[in-house]
C-alpha cells in the first residue's frame, strides 16, 4: 500500500442532499428501512471526496473499509420525492476505526427523520484487521476544532 503525505483527512463533516426515488419507498410510500445506509454510505463516500479521495482509488491500493457496527434511529418517515439533507461526521478517527454519525433531516418542515451511526475498520486482502493508513487519520487536535 503506497502512503500518501500529500492526501490527508481534513473535512470531518459533510452536508449531502438526497431525494427519494421511487424504487426506495414500501408500500405504505415511506423510505424502506433498508436504504437508510445506503444514504449514509453516500454521505461516506462524499466526505472521503471532500477530501481529495475517493474508495475505488484506496481500494485498488489495498485499503479496504468493511461495516464492523450500524445503526438507526428513526424519528419519523420520508416520502417518495421528498428532499433530504443527511449530515455525516467523523467523530472517532484513529489506526483501528473511523466512526461516523448521521441525521437525516426534511429541510421542507425540517423534520429530523433519522439519526445513526457506523464504525468502519480497515481489513488486508485475507480479510484481516489492519491498522488504518495514516494518511486516512485526521491530523493531531481535528476533534478539538469541530
Amino acid at each position: 500500500m503506497t502512503e500518501h503525505p500529500t492526501r490527508k483527512v481534513v473535512v470531518t463533516s459533510i452536508e449531502t442532499p438526497i431525494r427519494v426515488r421511487y424504487p426506495e419507498v414500501d408500500r405504505q410510500g415511506a423510505v424502506h428501512h433498508s436504504r437508510y445506509a445506503v444514504y449514509y454510505e453516500i454521505g461516506r463516500v462524499e466526505l472521503l471526496r471532500a477530501n481529495g479521495m475517493d474508495y475505488k482509488t484506496i481500494e485498488d491500493e489495498g485499503v479496504m473499509l468493511v461495516i464492523a457496527k450500524l445503526e438507526t434511529r428513526f424519528k419519523s418517515p420520508a416520502f417518495y420525492d421528498d428532499e433530504l439533507m443527511l449530515t455525516t461526521r467523523l467523530t472517532v478517527a484513529d489506526h483501528v476505526r473511523h466512526e461516523h454519525q448521521y441525521e437525516l433531516v426534511r429541510p421542507a418542515d425540517n423534520k429530523l427523520l433519522a439519526v445513526g451511526s457506523s464504525t468502519l475498520v480497515h481489513v488486508d486482502k485475507e480479510g484481516k484487521l489492519s491498522r488504518f493508513p495514516e494518511f486516512l487519520t485526521p491530523p493531531e487536535g481535528w476533534q478539538d476544532q469541530q
